[in-house]
């Protein structure tokens, strides 16, 4: 445990004084804009539910997924860069805790992004007079769950960042298959289990209890998502744990 806090501290600093943390509230702000403009569907000013569905809709939809592949590149730019993995292997640590401090990071970064948004939404909310009282359980527990959606994708982006030297070739992997989204969100075949799709299906509100957007049970969703968290992150950290330096 000592040895990830080290690790994980020594990511921290490597990140302070690179541009990723403009990052973080981008999508939060976009988010913003559209919710100022955002109407109820008979042309009134929306309630909670609304507001929360159309200003996360181009946020979970595209920008989160993006996103978790560009923290991940980011936090292997540094390794790839004059032989980073040799010197950081060379040293006497455990590959499991350098993995697994990245993919934290990656997950902290992500979560920094959805309370920005949560804060987002009730400000928005607040600013344009929708009535309370703040539905603090929905807006907070969309927020989480579209987060722990992200995890997989996080997972797999690590996987690919860590064994691909180029920068810009695992962000235009995870690009090319975040565009479809809103397309097979709408498909019941495929959305319950494209990886890209969940955060989004987990993050819109949904009418009845025990159901998520597209009337696609949560605990379909969970299972999904946890069992591609769970193969992702195996696969990476295997294949970290067998890389060459």
């Amino acid at each position: 445990m000592k040895m990830f806090l080290r690790i994980w501290s020594a990511e921290r600093l490597k990140l302070s004084g690179s541009y990723i943390w403009l990052l973080v509230p981008a999508s939060p702000a976009a988010a913003v804009l559209i919710g100022m403009f955002a109407s109820s569907p008979a042309g009134g000013k929306p309630d909670w539910t609304v507001l929360l569905a159309v200003m996360s809709m181009l946020h979970a939809a595209l920008f989160l997924p993006i996103l978790s592949g560009l923290y991940t590149a980011m936090l292997c730019r540094h390794e790839h860069l004059d032989g980073g993995w040799k010197a950081l292997l060379a040293l006497p640590v455990s590959r499991t805790a350098v993995y697994l401090a990245k993919f934290a990071m990656a997950a902290v970064l992500l979560a920094a992004t959805q309370v920005i948004f949560a804060a987002a939404v009730i400000g928005t909310g607040v600013f344009r007079g929708i009535g309370t009282p703040v539905p603090w359980e929905m807006i907070l527990g969309a927020c989480a769950a579209s987060w722990t959606a992200c995890l997989p994708l996080a997972a797999l982006q690590l996987a690919v960042s860590q064994a691909w030297s180029s920068f810009a070739a695992p962000l235009a992997l995870n690009v090319s298959f975040t565009v479809p989204n809103i397309l097979i969100a709408n498909s019941a075949t495929y959305g319950p289990y494209y990886p890209w799709v969940q955060p989004m299906l987990a993050m819109i509100p949904h009418g009845q209890a025990g159901y998520g957007a597209f009337n696609l049970p949560l605990k379909s969703l969970l299972i999904v998502v946890l069992g591609s968290f769970a193969l992702f992150l195996a696969a990476g950290l295997l294949s970290f744990r067998r890389k060459a330096v």
